[in-house]
């Protein structure tokens, strides 16, 4: 089952996708941020055009395990997507995604301005990828 990543951010949205098997996660592209209805509108069809079975959102959680404002406001995103597709969504904790991308992009080489450009999708594809391992492990228990 292929799986669409969401990382909502202020101007851009990361979006990441699974290969047809659903094992690796790979970049795909990132949405400039028009409104709340029209992004949702576009993320429900590349999830329909992709035939997506699944979309997961990062959302971040503070130190506690509670709500902060960008979470709140990627829930509200994946409300107004629910509105557009009937795929399953699933929250998830985007937890150090952005810091992840970052240290990738140093380590990289990237000068401050390649690593700013391209961070949506990639955080997208971290989010994919660490759900991805997580639920493996959690399959590679249930056998």
């Amino acid at each position: 089952m292929k799986i669409l990543s969401v990382d909502p951010g202020e101007k851009r949205i990361g979006i990441a996708i699974t290969d047809p098997d659903g094992t690796i996660a790979l970049p795909m592209e990132i949405i400039n941020h028009i409104s709340r209805e029209l992004d949702a509108k576009k993320i429900a069809r590349l999830a329909e055009e992709n035939q997506v079975g699944l979309l997961i959102f990062g959302i971040a959680l503070d130190t506690g395990g509670n709500l902060t404002p960008s979470a709140r406001k990627s829930q509200r995103l994946a409300d107004a997507v629910r509105e557009f597709t009937s795929i399953n969504i699933e929250m998830v904790d985007e937890y150090g995604s952005t810091n992840v991308v970052q240290q990738a992009a140093v380590e990289m080489g990237l000068n401050r301005k390649q690593r700013r450009s391209h961070r949506d999708d990639i955080a997208a594809l971290v989010i994919l990828q660490n759900y991805l391992e997580t639920h493996r492990s959690e399959n590679i228990g249930d056998s």
